[in-house]
């Protein structure tokens, strides 16, 4: 953690930045919990539930490389600032419309500013801090990420006992506003050099094409959202794998903050950086932890036994997680960066869906020990096929990563970060 202490000790823009990504991603994860309990009030049935959060990776999987497109277009800054805005909006406006439909289009409008915000943000984060604190910003963002995602939900039902959903979710949409305040005096992200006269789409078309002939990132990207679909699975399963442990909603509860505490640690793990080479061992070393994670919740005869699973599995996440976003950050083109962080958000996306969608059936199906167990050789599967792709990339002499400058220094900005297997929500 000393790279990630450092970091803020010495970049006073990057402080302000974390800032404005903890208390937002605080909000985030509280506000998912209002927003599940606002869903059901309002239509009840378990398909609500479905329909709103499915609505927040839409937006990624449908229009996710016109999203990148625009962040490579435009001003990253103004790019994350319109993506809080918007993301401000909606919030406030589920807690005060009345109607499902209503609850469904403004979740829709959350989804749309998330996925613009990842791949304006990360996209112009190197040109936030020196190069050599690149990976140390990198680790940071991922691990405050989740540390919101499991924190907000205490905070969460520590407001609801003397206040309501709604209220909720208008913090939530105050500290995407404080957010979009924050980011705005920001020195960062103006817009790279593109090509006059190209249209959105055809610059979106390019980004794709540009990204499935990349080698080494097209096969990054492909094993990250192949584990998304098979360990996503345990999103559905892990309420009930605590159940047939005897360990019930408490056992739960602790399974959910083990593994974010994993996540956390793995993520924290990439603050060093390192060679290519290095940080690609690293890379695979996280899909063989989630894999063999997997594998001991699916055999786990006790609950501290699930337990220490469910910390390997996170771990492993977080390393996929940080040391993939490293990797493209130091081997795509800085004109591209933003296509390519937001394609491989939209196939991350399908593959959670997917795996979300099928992980019933297969429960109802097969059962929860048997679903595990799937996830995990599947997991270990991709692991295998992708240490056979990767052999022969990166291995050679380091070679530097796209150029990065501070604002004003009239370089292009560097590469940033994002992942196609983001961290399996939860």
């Amino acid at each position: 953690m000393r790279p990630s202490f450092e970091l803020l000790r010495r970049e006073p823009q990057a402080r302000l930045f974390m800032a404005a990504h903890l208390q937002s991603s605080l909000g985030t994860g509280a506000g998912y919990v209002a927003l599940v309990l606002i869903a059901y009030e309002r239509f009840r049935s378990p398909w609500a539930i479905s329909l709103v959060l499915l609505a927040d990776f839409l937006p990624a999987m449908l229009a996710g490389p016109l999203l990148g497109a625009a962040a490579d277009r435009w001003s990253r800054r103004l790019c994350a600032v319109v993506a809080d805005i918007a993301r401000a909006v909606a919030f406030v406006g589920i807690a005060l419309v009345g109607s499902i439909e209503a609850t469904i289009a403004l979740a829709l409008l959350a989804g749309a500013g998330s996925g613009l915000f990842a791949p304006a943000v990360l996209a112009g984060l190197p040109s936030l801090v020196e190069e050599e604190r690149l990976p140390a910003a990198t680790s940071l963002y991922g691990a405050i990420s989740d540390l919101g995602h499991t924190l907000g939900p205490a905070l969460a039902a520590a407001v609801l006992l003397v206040a309501g959903p709604e209220t909720l979710l208008i913090a939530n949409g105050a500290t995407f506003g404080v957010s979009a305040l924050l980011v705005a005096r920001l020195a960062f992200g103006a817009g790279p050099v593109r090509e006059a006269g190209a249209s959105l789409l055809a610059e979106a078309g390019r980004g794709l094409r540009a990204t499935a002939g990349m080698q080494g990132v097209r096969e990054v990207i492909l094993a990250s959202s192949a584990v998304v679909l098979f360990a996503g699975m345990m999103n559905v399963g892990e309420l009930l794998l605590a159940e047939d442990l005897g360990a019930g909603a408490s056992g739960f509860s602790v399974l959910v903050a083990v593994y974010g505490a994993g996540f956390v640690a793995g993520s924290l793990a990439g603050s060093s950086g390192g060679s290519a080479a290095t940080l690609k061992r690293r890379y695979l070393l996280g899909l063989l932890a989630m894999g063999l994670g997997l594998l001991a919740a699916a055999v786990a005869p006790v609950w501290p036994l699930a337990v220490a699973s469910f910390a390997i599995t996170g771990a492993g996440n977080g390393l996929v997680l940080v040391h993939e976003r490293l990797l493209l950050q130091r081997t795509v083109d800085e004109g591209l960066m933003g296509r390519v962080f937001a394609a491989s958000d939209a196939l991350g996306s399908w593959a959670f869906a997917a795996a979300f969608l099928s992980a019933g059936a297969l429960v109802a199906l097969l059962g929860t020990r048997p679903l595990f167990l799937l996830a995990g050789v599947g997991t270990l599967l991709v692991w295998a096929v992708s240490v056979r792709a990767l052999r022969h990339v990166w291995e050679g002499p380091d070679t530097p990563g796209p150029s990065t400058s501070r604002p004003g220094a009239g370089a292009p900005l560097g590469a940033g970060a994002l992942g196609g297997g983001a961290e399996l929500p939860r």
